[in-house]
């Protein structure tokens, strides 16, 4: 049986001694099953969601239904920063992309400690400035880059937020997310996975060859890559 901690997210893990003493006896472990909807966009943000091996994205949907993925957190982060930014609500939906855990802190304790003007504030602005990175290349790669390219960079993300080389999601959740057809991220897939890259069956993906994943995909992965580590801890 897997032992979760909470020094297995990044962020709290980053925390002192003592700011970790005011905030873990707050926390509870929770499970977050695959597809499961955190936050419909417009809800008031009550508990925030610190990942340890669950891989959560925001989703933004039109008024026809189609959703585009925005960003996505895993144990680099936390969702729920709107609470400390005034808003207090979600502008987009969270849901689980790859179940897993998380340890959900109530919004109180959070803005309690984000008001000390100490660690927790500066951690919380520089991974706010680590996703705006991931949003606005999001949007540059979903606008310039092909669906093979937009799938190698959305793995490569994945795969940095879980511990080992295997992800759990179905073609159609990755197809929603990425804004596409079912039938692109069909194609693209199995190009990979005749490549040797990936090995794919019933919603169950393992990378074989990363270095080569990243090289199949656009520079995205490695701009947001790149500010996630100068950023964060």
């Amino acid at each position: 049986m897997t032992t979760y901690i909470p020094q297995q997210n990044i962020l709290l893990s980053a925390l002192s001694k003592d700011a970790q003493g005011r905030l873990f006896q707050h926390l509870e472990c929770v499970e977050l099953p695959l597809g499961e909807v955190i936050y419909e966009s417009g809800d008031a943000v009550h508990h925030v969601y610190f990942p340890t091996d669950a891989i959560i994205s925001m989703l933004y949907m039109t008024e026809s239904g189609a959703s585009t993925e925005i960003s996505v957190v895993g144990n680099e982060g936390v969702i729920g920063i709107e609470l400390c930014m005034s808003g207090e609500s979600m502008p987009g939906q969270a849901v689980v992309q790859s179940g897993g855990y998380a340890y959900r802190l109530p919004g109180p304790r959070f803005k309690e400690e984000f008001n000390r003007h100490g660690e927790l504030l500066k951690l919380i602005m520089r991974y706010t400035q680590a996703l705006i990175t991931q949003t606005s290349q999001t949007a540059v790669c979903n606008r310039h880059h092909s669906i093979g390219q937009q799938l190698c960079r959305w793995l490569l993300l994945s795969l940095d937020r879980v511990p080992s080389n295997q992800l759990n999601m179905t073609q159609e959740l990755i197809a929603n997310n990425l804004g596409v057809r079912r039938e692109g991220i069909t194609e693209a897939a199995r190009k990979l996975q005749r490549q040797g890259v990936i090995e794919y069956c019933r919603g169950h993906i393992c990378v074989l060859d990363r270095p080569k994943l990243e090289q199949l995909s656009c520079e995205c992965y490695a701009v947001v890559k790149k500010e996630t580590d100068r950023l964060l801890p």
